[in-house]
């Protein structure tokens, strides 16, 4: 497997932090030089290094906002 190479393009938001300073972030990510995506993972604080996350489009980003919406209401 080749090296995974990745720019944050925006940084949207920290969910939570741990006592060793990793973080579980809301990102924009370009990965190997494609189209950002939303992306949500556990972050060193240096973003050296990452934890397993889950990428999202803007159509699935738009989606799960929906769904988050709902649940505020029921």
């Amino acid at each position: 497997m080749g090296k995974i190479e990745y720019e944050i393009m925006a940084e949207i938001g920290v969910l939570s932090e741990n006592p060793a300073g990793w973080r579980k972030e809301l990102n924009l990510i370009s990965w190997n030089q494609r189209a950002p995506k939303f992306d949500l993972r556990d972050w060193a604080p240096d973003h050296a290094k990452m934890g397993k996350g889950v990428t999202l489009s803007n159509d699935e980003i738009a989606s799960l906002r929906l769904i988050l919406n709902e649940m505020e209401t029921k």
